[in-house]
């Protein structure tokens, strides 16, 4: 029956199991959009049902009531705020017998507030929130832009121009947000557009409702919002990777990765709660995911030295918090306003201390040189001072600049404020979000003079890709190659200004231009009398450049002099 079903959800949201929407399109409910709806609104209401069960006594006199409070909350709306009761049975009769006195305790609450419509007797956090468009992310593992935008068009919908996109990649990052805006807020009904920021999402007119439609129950198409699509983008692994998502459920941005990734390489995917794990388990079928492996553990308990993990390059963490950004949450309603849990100074402090844990934890994982922290919270606190705190206490990272063409920053004053991303409803047209984006540093070259070994120049640029030159101490200094492995450059230390360093892979040999410390044995090989033998030497230094400009090269005849010598001690030997 609809309304226990709509109460089983309710009950489900109170629980922290899950979103509204997570519940009752991840269930296997009939009637989908009905149950949505009536929880929705059934929530929306909630603060004043509750205030006319208080008056009414409604609980008191029907003890059937008393043991599902939630039913209650259900029927009482239906009754005055909904089409009626949709049922029959003790249920319908024991509330009909009180209708005339919750219809009276509603007339005095609009009374006594001065207002003629049941909506103006609603907060203020509710009536004035934000209308966002509706965001689709196409699931490239399945189908193609292209093939999406031509099915919506088929069907009636109208693209509207594209001009913008293309030419977006010219323009600055507050340019493409004013345009963006503009172009999201005029949206009609059934018309769409390719958002100017993540190129494979589209965006629809607000109120879009597109659960329903074929390609989503395809898992062509995934509803997810903007910012929500904004980690995994950032992340950016390379096809082939090793990626860890620490607090996977329900797995929208697990989808995401394995989307970037083409299903290569391969991703691990952690959440604690097995129900919220099994829902993601269906999720990534659903979404033709092959490259990633569901894991029912606690991140925190994970060995960041395993060797399963050893390949891991990319981590997202995108923890439970607040969840203070969300627009048109309705979850919230179900928390207690009273002392205003959800705001509460100490919940947020104890947010944050896990944040940082399973940040640090993290970090602690030997080969990841790429990490996004991502958080649907608008608090500070979970934010911009969770980032700055781990920084304190990890030197090997630095924060990444990700998304250029995306405007708005974290915040004025923040340490960090310039390298994070915000989203808000306001600014963005999207749910409030944060991201940040942590690099492994990069080998800094060690010393100050020219003595010094050239540091390893074959390790990237972990934002770019690009390998990192590493300069050289004076101006006639040639740094070694980028790109060569470890251990392979034959390191000189240089004697002179001029002197260039020898090429990686070089035969053993000592270039005449180094050899201060070898003149005792130079001078005993070559001798040090004799016409002919500094005839000999001449020639030697002027086959092998002793200018100090000249190319480097092996000193093969100092060896045959050597050799030659001792033969010649053993000859005058038998002589003697």
């Amino acid at each position: 029956m609809l309304y226990f079903e709509a109460a089983t959800v309710i009950d489900e949201v109170k629980k922290k199991n899950g979103s509204v929407k997570s519940l009752v399109f991840g269930g296997k409910y009939k009637n989908k959009k009905q149950l949505f709806a009536l929880v929705c609104e059934t929530l929306k209401y909630s603060s004043l049902i509750d205030k006319i069960i208080a008056e009414t006594r409604l609980l008191q006199q029907e003890k059937f009531l008393r043991k599902n409070r939630t039913l209650a909350q259900i029927v009482v709306y239906e009754l005055l705020f909904g089409k009626g009761i949709q049922c029959g049975g003790q249920l319908k009769a024991g509330v009909k017998g009180h209708k005339t006195a919750l219809q009276a305790a509603l007339s005095r609450m609009k009374i006594k507030a001065k207002v003629t419509e049941n909506e103006d007797l609603l907060p203020k956090e509710i009536t004035q929130q934000v209308q966002l468009p509706r965001y689709v992310r196409v699931n490239l593992l399945k189908t193609t832009m292209k093939d999406v935008i031509e099915h919506f068009i088929k069907e009636g919908y109208t693209l509207t121009s594209r001009k913008d996109q293309m030419g977006a990649e010219s323009m600055d990052a507050e340019l493409i947000s004013e345009i963006s805006c503009k172009r999201i807020t005029s949206l009609k009904r059934k018309h769409f557009m390719v958002d100017l920021h993540l190129p494979d999402v589209l965006v629809f007119a607000a109120k879009s409702d597109l659960h329903e439609h074929v390609l989503y129950h395809q898992g062509d198409i995934i509803l997810q919002d903007k910012a929500s699509c904004m980690p995994a983008q950032v992340l950016s692994p390379t096809h082939g990777s090793h990626v860890i998502d620490a607090c996977a459920a329900p797995g929208n941005k697990t989808t995401h990765l394995a989307s970037i990734m083409k299903n290569t390489g391969k991703i691990f995917a952690f959440d604690l709660d097995a129900k919220r794990l099994g829902t993601m388990g269906g999720l990534t079928m659903k979404a033709g995911v092959m490259n990633t492996q569901l894991h029912n553990q606690d991140f925190l308990k994970t060995d960041p030295n395993d060797p399963k993990y050893k390949k891991v390059e990319y981590i997202l963490v995108d923890p439970s918090c607040s969840g203070s950004g969300i627009v048109n949450r309705k979850d919230y309603l179900t928390e207690n306003s009273g002392d205003e849990t959800s705001k509460s100074k100490e919940r947020i402090e104890a947010l944050a201390r896990f944040q940082l844990t399973i940040l640090k934890h993290a970090l602690k994982f030997p080969s990841v040189k790429r990490l996004v922290y991502s958080t649907c919270s608008v608090h500070v606190e979970e934010n911009e001072e969770v980032v700055e705190k781990v920084l304190e206490q990890n030197t090997d990272f630095v924060l990444g600049k990700p998304l250029p063409s995306w405007a708005h920053r974290g915040v004025e004053g923040s340490k960090v404020g310039e390298y994070c991303l915000r989203a808000s409803p306001e600014q963005d047209k999207t749910n409030g979000f944060f991201v940040a984006l942590f690099e492994r540093k990069v080998a800094e070259v060690k010393g100050q003079n020219t003595d010094n070994k050239a540091t390893d120049s074959s390790e990237l640029d972990i934002e770019t890709g690009s390998p990192e030159t590493v300069k050289g101490q004076n101006a006639d200094n040639k740094a070694t190659e980028p790109g060569i492995e470890k251990g392979s450059p034959e390191t000189v230390k240089s004697q002179s200004t001029d002197s260039k360093a020898t090429e990686p892979g070089i035969e053993k040999g000592i270039p005449e231009t180094v050899q201060t410390s070898c003149d005792s044995e130079l001078r005993s090989s070559q001798g040090q009398t004799g016409g002919r033998k500094k005839k000999k030497k001449r020639k030697l230094a002027e086959s092998q450049g002793q200018n100090g400009n000249s190319k480097q090269t092996k000193l093969t005849e100092p060896t045959k002099t050597s050799t030659g010598n001792k033969k010649n001690k053993k000859l005058r030997k038998k002589m003697d």
